[in-house]
């Protein structure tokens, strides 16, 4: 039975497929390291790469360094026995027969490229096969984690899509040749991020990225190319003025090419980035990016979800009842905060210096802010995690140096919350679910259901409410919020009794 378009296409995707395909490559390519083997070992090496960068941004496995290193030196061997091929490919193309100035380059090329073919042979000896299929066996079993066109790849788009987009911006306003090389890797990386894990986008994109990505490529070797005919002795002559003014009208043709479509009113860099997310959903983004790092590292998933539960439904709570006036950046940044608080305790950490919440607090201070985070929201949340159990933060605490005094404020506020929704899972037992919060003659009532009363969890509740209740300035009480059927039991209970008596 002949597969279905989609199934061969999704057979020809992910790690899995891709590191297979090296090894295949790389039987082709050293046979004779042909431009075409060359060039398609380099594709297949550069998807991993590629792939190894986007889950990097989320899974913290070294393995995915490892496999980057691995590859890097037979990568780097091969780009400039590559860079060589096209070259003289560009001078049949460009040249007339029998031009003196293209048979010296082609003779000069052809002797170097055998020289880099046999550097390349002896770096395709040493490349460790068996380690590489190791690596990349075990990270394949990772990358289902995080599915293909979900928040977290789109997130990593919308990066590359305002990197790329900056260097669009150099580009336009320097117009070197340097600058629409480093445009070219900008789109290159965007191309990359998105035929890897924004398959439904790609499909509509692939044809325009590709022939962006071509244009781009292309500049660059007409610069490569001019700069070794100016530097060639022969550097006087008809045939130097035929080369130069022949690279120069295919140089512009493909800055034309680029400039129709990506510069003016309307061009592809307003398609692609009105199909990335903005506004809330670039909230959510970052979110979903920040909760799938954590996922790789928490240890008990279940327990930092019910706290991120508990805290939320606190400062909801609380806002509703008019005791706290934050607002949704301070929301969000609790959420995160609570999703967060227990990657100190990973064993994958490297850091081993101190309590889980100082680790923590050391990890979630080195990440990459998420689009749209500001430094000062970063130190909130490493403050968060560092202080969302244990010692209470002092006056002059290191992690809050800079911070206003309303600042402070409102990151005490939330730390109160967070202190006090992991209180009622300290044990991780999972026995409180819900919290109810109203307000009763100047105090906060807490219903917490499923609260033991004499239990541990609610000596801790008792100990962590302080800083809350410091902070709102008023007294919070806890109490015993009984389900549905347990108070119908109750009361049951009491009318047999009242019958009794």
């Amino acid at each position: 039975m002949q597969p279905t378009p989609a199934t061969a296409e999704t057979k020809k995707s992910g790690l899995a497929y891709w590191a297979a395909r090296v090894l295949e490559e790389c039987d082709k390519a050293g046979a004779d390291f042909g431009a075409d083997p060359v060039h398609d070992l380099r594709v297949a090496i550069r998807r991993c790469r590629s792939m190894a960068d986007g889950f990097l941004s989320v899974d913290p496995d070294p393995a995915w360094k490892q496999m980057k290193r691995l590859a890097k030196p037979l990568f780097a061997s091969l780009g400039e026995l590559r860079d060589t091929q096209v070259m003289l490919e560009w001078i049949g193309k460009l040249g007339e027969p029998g031009d003196p100035l293209g048979e010296e380059l082609t003779a000069a090329l052809l002797a170097k490229e055998q020289t880099l073919k046999a550097a390349a042979q002896d770096t395709l000896a040493n490349f460790d096969r068996k380690h590489w299929v190791s690596l990349n066996a075990h990270l394949a079993t990772r990358t289902d984690r995080v599915p293909l066109e979900g928040l977290v790849f789109q997130h990593l788009a919308l990066e590359r899509w305002m990197e790329a987009r900056e260097l669009h911006r150099r580009a336009l306003r320097n117009r070197s040749g340097a600058a629409w090389h480093q445009l070219r890797i900008g789109i290159k990386r965007f191309r990359y991020t998105v035929e890897n894990f924004l398959p439904e986008r790609h499909e509509k994109w692939s044809r325009d990225l590709r022939d962006l990505q071509d244009a781009l490529g292309e500049v660059h070797d007409f610069d490569v190319l001019r700069a070794m005919i100016n530097g060639h002795p022969r550097t006087n002559g008809d045939s130097h003025t035929r080369w130069l003014r022949r690279i120069s009208e295919e140089r512009q043709k493909r800055l034309d090419l680029y400039r129709s479509r990506m510069v003016g009113r309307h061009t592809l860099w307003d398609t692609w980035r009105s199909a990335l997310p903005s506004g809330t959903a670039l909230d959510d983004a970052g979110m979903e990016k920040l909760r799938t790092w954590a996922s790789f590292l928490d240890p008990d998933p279940e327990h930092t979800g019910l706290v991120a539960h508990l805290a939320l439904e606190l400062f909801d709570g609380l806002s509703h009842c008019g005791i706290s006036s934050s607002g949704p950046r301070d929301r969000l940044i609790l959420e995160a905060a609570a999703v967060l608080h227990e990657v100190g305790r990973s064993k994958d950490i490297d850091e081993h210096r101190g309590g889980h919440q100082k680790r923590g607090q050391r990890t979630v201070a080195k990440l990459k802010p998420p689009l749209g985070w500001s430094p000062i929201d970063m130190q909130c949340l490493a403050a968060l995690v560092r202080f969302h159990r244990g010692r209470l933060p002092a006056r002059n605490e290191p992690a809050m140096a800079g911070l206003d005094r309303k600042r402070r404020a409102e990151l005490l506020r939330l730390m109160g919350m967070l202190r006090l929704a992991n209180a009622f899972d300290e044990t991780h037992g999972g026995s409180v679910r819900d919290l109810h919060v109203s307000r009763q003659n100047g105090a906060v009532i807490i219903n917490a259901r499923g609260l033991q009363p004499m239990g541990r969890e609610a000596e801790r509740v008792a100990r962590a409410r302080y800083l809350l209740e410091t902070v709102c300035r008023r007294p919070i009480a806890v109490r015993l919020s009984m389900g549905r059927q347990v108070a119908h039991a109750a009361a049951a209970r009491s009318k047999r009794a009242a019958r009794i008596s």
